[in-house]
């Protein structure tokens, strides 16, 4: 498969500008969104946009082994996170009420 655009998240978000890290996330989940897949390690702080808004999210460990995706690794991710398990499915965010979309 070739790609025709490659996105490595390396940049940090100033968190101080209220508005800029509002609109800093609703690029993200777009970005994220539309991407084809989103390769991750799977022992380091994770965007709620990198699991919920890709179809497909491969998981990898610190030394580059596949360890598997979004739904192999389902059951792990819900524990992790508390994330109901619709949400990781691709449920739209819409149908969960505002309490714990903020959760």
């Amino acid at each position: 498969m070739a790609w025709e655009y490659f996105w490595v998240d390396t940049c940090c978000i100033d968190k101080s500008n209220h508005t800029e890290h509002t609109e800093a996330i609703y690029c993200m989940f777009r970005w994220y969104q539309n991407a084809a897949a989103c390769y991750v390690w799977f022992n380091r702080g994770w965007a709620l946009e990198e699991l919920l808004a890709p179809s497909q999210v491969i998981f990898f460990s610190s030394d580059g082994q596949r360890l598997g995706d979004k739904k192999s690794l389902q059951r792990e991710i819900r524990e992790r996170t508390n994330i109901p398990v619709g949400a990781l499915e691709g449920t739209s965010l819409s149908t969960f009420n505002v309490d714990k979309r903020m959760s």
